[in-house]
């Protein structure tokens, strides 16, 4: 069941946080496709099948499908900016003066701490249109019994960002996370000040691409993300081409 404290848009679970749901139960990298808008607060049915892992609903209709990556080619953050940078950046974020789901799990200015993950990534100064970045803090609500940040909850706090990246970049909004490809290398601490980075990598008809990255204040890679975008309404204009340095 997925809670309605983890929800994206108003009825529906956050995509991120679905995708950690999937992605916690395979060792390594993993591959999570959303089929479906996933339910709140119902009994969803998870099983194991030929390597993979699959969320269906009551009547039996595929949520979601988890997979092995071993071989995904993941990118690399073009750059790596200092705390003092992706903190200015942060307060750049559209989201705080415009109606972006002020309710979503991961980007929701209206949530509080310790009840949605408040990551706000807004252009980065001195960085190609649409590299974002920000800062966020994990709650000592979304420990383990370990006491780090849970792996879906990494993956969800580099949901949002990769829509922003699109967002900076072209100036619109209204798209659906489709496919995250992600591989977390290290998990977090309560109170370990990260930087989240995005960027934009390709648009092909409906389908945006971009990069995500979960830094540590020093530069350490802890976490990264490819995602696969589905942009609503009507087939957007052809996009500028993304220079090879702005695309990695």
């Amino acid at each position: 069941m997925i809670g309605r404290q983890f929800r994206g848009p108003p009825n529906s679970g956050n995509g991120g946080y679905v995708c950690g749901v999937l992605g916690r139960e395979i060792a390594g990298p993993a591959t999570a496709v959303l089929r479906a808008p996933v339910p709140l607060d119902q009994p969803l049915r998870f099983e194991r099948r030929d390597g993979s892992v699959l969320i269906s609903n009551a009547e039996g209709q595929l949520i979601g499908k988890g997979d092995p990556a071993p071989d995904a080619k993941l990118p690399e953050p073009p750059v790596r900016p200092s705390l003092a940078a992706a903190r200015a950046a942060g307060q750049r974020y559209a989201g705080l003066v415009q109606g972006f789901h002020p309710i979503c799990f991961t980007c929701g200015a209206g949530r509080g701490e310790g009840d949605g993950l408040r990551v706000f990534t807004g252009q980065l100064a001195d960085a190609a249109k649409g590299v974002v970045a920000g800062i966020w803090t994990p709650h000592q609500a979304f420990a383990e019994p370990d006491g780090l940040i849970s792996l879906e909850v990494i993956w969800a706090a580099l949901d949002c960002p990769g829509f922003f990246a699109w967002v900076e970049r072209e100036g619109r909004h209204g798209a659906l996370l489709g496919t995250m490809t992600a591989e977390v290398l290290r998990r977090p601490a309560p109170a370990e000040a990260l930087i989240v980075l995005a960027w934009p990598i390709a648009r092909e008809g409906r389908k945006e691409t971009a990069g995500v990255a979960l830094l540590g204040a020093d530069g350490e890679l802890l976490a990264r993300a490819h995602q696969i975008w589905v942009v609503m309404g009507p087939r957007p204009p052809a996009p500028a081409p993304i220079a090879a340095a702005e695309a990695s």
